[in-house]
């Protein structure tokens, strides 16, 4: 039975939508187009002045991780444009700045620089594998900028100058693998893309089941990008010869010859259930909902998620993009740190990035996901989802939490992070504290 959201809960944090009612709060500006990135004639482009601000976009829109980022840079675009037709932020309207990627993590971290160096951009947001966040990391430190990041993570980092507005293992893969210890099968087959994420993720993982009673009977990594899936499959049908869990951290391209060759070998999903947790809407259209019918994934948010908000975005979205385009959680996290971050701005009353990053701390959402804050962890509360692929490629939410959960960046189940968290807006706690 699905765990009905808490309707109470939703309406305490305000009813307006992110459509037009939440747009009006906006202030008045000119008439920049994200899409170009042109400014107005005449227009000043920095933050501290003139009628623009400019924002950076960072993200993959060639190379293996273009299949799952070249929908958040719509996402965000979307963004943008309704903020500028109801006006900015700030009377500013907000110039986008995009920058590819190319899932090369070196070329991730030299456009972070130009887009802070030569761009002078108020923000970033950005990035979709930690392995092109690491990249990056370094240089929004040594410059004390800010980088929002909108997908889920392996935790076990709090940076002051990243907003993240994914999930926290605690709001993704715990809650996953409970719900398959107490609905599937103690027995974990893992894999997993071999950089970081999936290596960290995996580790929370094994130290779960050590702690729950379940049996991590195999491991196994492709190196991202890679399409031979043919060993894996083989190691996992010897490993699961009666079936089993099969948890899976692939990323990109890696996806598509994953599910097309488990099918091809008969591994069906009543008794090898995939359950993924980097595999959402788009990434189902683009390999095709045959190959995927039956198998799970767990994230905050779903297409079919039921409040109004989300029935406004989605409609917005398909109206802008087309009637075929899909809707899914990396987009949605990258919709709303838009709006996050204008509030922070329009709450400090500036651009300036220290002023921003204290006024983000407590700022809520009515999101398409349900209701959203942002904690001091740089993290936010975020409602928990189980999905399961149906023939149309949506997902049936079979599970959820009743409400937001909070985020905890330190894992609580590997040993050198437990008891440990973070909190920015106190200097003495900071990055990592005894809790």
């Amino acid at each position: 039975m699905v765990a009905r959201f808490n309707r109470r809960k939703f309406l305490v944090y305000g009813s307006a939508t992110l459509g037009t009612s939440m747009l009006l709060k906006a202030c008045g500006g000119s008439t920049t187009s994200p899409d170009t990135g042109t400014a107005p004639e005449g227009g000043d482009t920095t933050a501290g002045g003139g009628e623009t601000v400019k924002v950076g976009i960072l993200h993959s829109l060639s190379g293996t991780m273009a299949i799952s980022e070249t929908t958040v840079v719509d996402a965000e675009k979307l963004a943008i444009k309704e903020i500028n037709a109801a006006g900015g932020v700030l009377g500013k309207q907000i110039e986008a700045v995009v920058e590819d990627g190319a899932s090369d993590w070196p070329t991730f971290a030299e456009k972070a620089e130009k887009l802070i160096d030569q761009d002078q951009v108020a923000v970033v947001f950005g990035c979709w594998t930690s392995a092109s966040r690491k990249a990056v990391l370094p240089v929004f430190e040594s410059k004390d900028h800010m980088l929002w990041y909108p997908v889920q993570y392996e935790g076990q980092e709090c940076s002051k100058n990243i907003f993240y507005t994914g999930a926290a293992p605690n709001q993704q893969i715990e809650p996953a693998v409970d719900w398959l210890l107490e609905n599937k099968s103690k027995d974990f087959f893992l894999v997993g893309s071999d950089y970081v994420f999936p290596r960290t993720a995996n580790t929370i993982i094994k130290e779960q089941l050590k702690a729950k009673g379940g049996n991590t009977v195999g491991e196994d990594y492709l190196p991202l990008g890679n399409t031979e899936v043919t060993p894996i499959i083989t190691k996992i049908k010897a490993a699961l010869p009666n079936g089993g869990v099969i948890f899976n951290s692939l990323n990109g391209d890696s996806n598509v010859a994953f599910f097309k060759q488990l099918q091809g070998a008969g591994m069906e999903p009543d008794m090898y259930p995939v359950m993924s947790v980097s595999v959402a809407e788009e990434e189902v259209r683009q390999i095709g909902p045959e190959f995927l019918v039956g198998h799970l994934a767990s994230w905050n948010y779903f297409q079919t998620v039921e409040t109004p908000e989300n029935e406004k975005w989605v409609a917005d979205f398909k109206a802008e993009y087309g009637e075929d385009r899909v809707t899914n959680d990396p987009m949605e996290a990258a919709y709303i740190m838009v709006y996050l971050w204008k509030q922070a701005v329009e709450s400090a009353g500036s651009f300036d990035i220290a002023a921003v990053r204290t006024a983000a701390y407590g700022q809520s959402l009515a999101a398409p996901e349900g209701p959203v804050t942002m904690n001091p962890n740089h993290h936010i509360s975020k409602t928990v989802r189980i999905g399961e692929v149906k023939e149309d490629g949506m997902f049936e939410i079979l599970w959820s939490t009743d409400g937001p959960v909070d985020p905890q960046p330190w894992n609580q189940f590997v040993p050198d992070t437990k008891g440990f968290a973070c909190d920015w807006s106190d200097p003495a706690k900071g990055e990592k504290f005894k809790i």
